[in-house]
């Protein structure tokens, strides 16, 4: 590795340290997207992992209270220090990653662009430990590597990195745990996700997939796991959201869709929000992209999907490719944990998802920050009726948490929204999936050609189960949406109004 870098370093330019001729275009329009996704700098304690000559040194230091700027190429280090050793807040060290050590929760950011790439597995898994050890409880660590093959256009007569694939970096984020100890304490800690997505300058102007970043978060680990699982988003995305259980239910909801109704609740829920060019949508749950591609093809909007299952977003990012719709993008997201600037968004839509979010209150407080004067939320999603519940839907519950229509409608009035219908739409929701359950049995064979057997059964018994939940009156499904204020004057307390066949309508009055 020593080798190949004092090949790259000789004159320390930037066209050197990104390995790539178009480098200073590159970084004109990628710098700012890099910075605009690090969480608050302020008062912060960052470690620079592989800062080369400085490119985002400089930037780092005008808002952390104190950068760590680390490199192994002394003419990268001795370039940085030249341009960046004027501010007092700085400190420069030449050291090699894998016998580099720091106390414990000596930082709260880490960040690195372009380094673990050039590390073994061994000596990657054995630094994921010890950054875990460096942060401070609830610190964050960024990352940014090129997965899957080689972006610059630099020649090179040998070539030492691992183009891994985005897969394996999570994967190995996700599962690496530290016990810590304070005092007679003992504590577990990992990294969660917070978002995983692709540099979109990247794909602008080299149509390349393949440079991907991550904002982890070091949390304290509970040591009871869901299911056998560390994490939520491994539960989904190892027994929920496997990759075929993904294409089985859209086998059955249609193609590009994993929400009830597939594309005609879409397009009817769509109709409600008069959406026009230009407009910013944010779809919390995106699954894989389907009413992403619509909003951008029928209404022009730009799109951006989130969604906690990397198999979700894997499918999606694919079709996106196929779609080729430069308006629509997709991340792995928490959006419990997802930071945007206030104001970012016309529409927040989310279909089917918030019933596994615990703090529902917490989350539509970010939504309505997160949205523009007059902005707009629709959400669809799974509800519950009133207790008692059978012991079926009490076992069904365990791994969620749904709510009233009633009382998720009190939940988006206390996060600050006025003017906002809720419906339980169960009725609407039984007919559809009797629908699709006749849909299923009509291609069986076909169902079972594609998949097995075992996975028709599942998917048959699963929609009858939501039937039946539906019929005790456990399960319901609510549809609510924040209009554009002026279409009608909010008041403060909720008032039963109207009825449609046997679908209940709220209003705030």
């Amino acid at each position: 590795m020593t080798e190949f870098w004092k090949e790259h370093s000789r004159q320390a330019t930037v066209e050197e340290m990104m390995l790539d001729s178009h480098a200073q275009e590159l970084t004109q329009h990628e710098l700012p997207e890099i910075l605009s996704l690090l969480p608050s700098l302020s008062g912060q304690r960052v470690l620079e992992l592989g800062a080369g000559i400085g490119r985002y040194t400089s930037h780092l230091l005008t808002q952390a209270s104190h950068v760590t700027a680390v490199d192994f190429m002394e003419s990268f280090v001795e370039k940085n220090r030249q341009d960046n050793s004027h501010y007092s807040n700085a400190s420069f060290l030449q050291a090699d990653v894998t016998k580099l050590d720091f106390p414990k929760n000596s930082f709260d950011i880490i960040f690195s662009n372009w380094l673990l790439m050039y590390l073994s597995d061994e000596e990657l898994t054995s630094l994921t430990e010890r950054m875990l050890g460096w942060l401070s409880p609830g610190g964050y660590l960024f990352f940014r590597e090129s997965c899957n093959y080689q972006s610059g256009d630099f020649k090179r007569t040998f070539n030492p990195t691992h183009y891994r694939s985005s897969a394996h970096y999570s994967h190995l984020m996700t599962t690496t745990l530290r016990e810590e100890s304070e005092g007679a304490e003992k504590q577990v800690f990992g990294f969660d996700i917070v978002l995983n997505k692709t540099v979109q300058t990247y794909i602008k102007m080299k149509k390349n997939q393949n440079q991907v970043c991550w904002l982890l978060e070091k949390v304290g680990r509970d040591t009871a796991c869901q299911e056998g699982f560390r994490t939520f988003q491994q539960f989904l995305d190892n027994q929920q959201y496997t990759r075929k259980g993904i294409l089985r239910y859209e086998k059955m909801f249609g193609a590009g869709y994993v929400s009830t109704g597939g594309l005609s609740t879409t397009k009817e829920f769509v109709d409600l929000l008069n959406l026009n060019p230009g407009m910013k949508v944010l779809d919390v749950g995106c699954g894989i992209g389907g009413g992403n591609f619509y909003m951008a093809k029928a209404f022009g909007v730009e799109v951006l999907g989130l969604d906690l299952s990397a198999n979700m977003v894997d499918i999606a990012i694919e079709r996106a490719m196929e779609e080729k719709l430069p308006s629509v993008h997709f991340e792995v997201a928490d959006a419990t944990k997802r930071e945007f600037p206030e104001a970012s968004f016309d529409v927040v839509y989310s279909r089917d998802t918030i019933l596994h979010i615990d703090d529902k209150l917490a989350l539509f407080k970010r939504f309505h920050s997160w949205l523009k004067p007059g902005g707009q939320v629709l959400i669809s999603d799974y509800c519950c009726g009133e207790k008692p519940w059978t012991p079926q839907f009490q076992e069904y519950v365990k791994q969620r948490a749904p709510y009233t229509v009633t009382v998720c409608l009190q939940f988006l009035q206390q996060a600050g929204f006025s003017n906002v219908r809720a419906e339980d739409r169960t009725a609407q929701f039984t007919e559809v999936i009797q629908t699709e359950l006749e849909r299923a049995a009509a291609m069986k064979d076909e169902f079972i050609k594609e998949f097995s057997e075992e996975d028709y059964l599942a998917i048959v018994n699963g929609w009858s189960d939501k039937l039946k939940r539906c019929k005790t009156g456990d399960q319901r499904w609510g549809l609510f949406h924040r209009r554009l204020a002026g279409t009608r004057t909010p008041k403060s307390e909720i008032t039963y109004t109207e009825a449609i066949t046997d679908w209940k309508v709220f209003y705030l009055k």
